[in-house]
């Protein structure tokens, strides 16, 4: 395969914008990154596409029995760590070989790379807080890179 495309969501707090199906509709796998808030916001995304999720603080673990509070997953050899607070990973990414972590948690956009691993947060698509914008994000994995971006959101 020479390009994978992941949709990337975090903080939806039960809302998932009806703009997200076409953004999201051509990717090969969605990843929601916590605070999903109800469960028919994963059964939503997993109509468009398969959807890996992990529990956010708002998220009850009885709504959402079979998630974790993190996980891993390896695509075109990248591995890739899902989580939704960075602040509170208990491991070193770059020592586990991870490529890519997946956050959100702080509904701020972030793009950054810091010792040779890419720290991506899509920010909140749910309803708007604090100042923030509300976007979503997409991820771009070729043979040669990583590459993030996020998608602004209407209001």
């Amino acid at each position: 395969m020479e390009k994978y495309t992941i949709g990337v969501i975090s903080d939806t707090h039960g809302l998932l914008r009806p703009e997200i199906f076409s953004i999201f509709s051509k990717v090969n796998l969605i990843i929601h990154a916590g605070d999903i808030g109800r469960p028919e916001v994963l059964s939503d995304l997993n109509a468009i596409s398969s959807t890996i999720a992990v529990l956010g603080n708002v998220d009850s673990r009885y709504d959402f029995p079979k998630l974790k509070l993190s996980e891993t997953v390896e695509i075109m050899g990248y591995r890739i760590y899902v989580t939704h607070n960075r602040q509170l990973i208990r491991i070193n990414p770059r020592e586990q070989g991870i490529d890519l972590v997946i956050f959100g948690h702080s509904h701020q956009p972030l793009l950054e790379q810091t010792g040779g691993v890419v720290y991506f947060n899509p920010g909140s698509a749910g309803p708007r807080r604090f100042s923030y914008p509300i976007t979503a994000g997409i991820v771009h994995l070729t043979p040669d890179s990583i590459k993030a971006e996020h998608i602004k959101l209407k209001a």
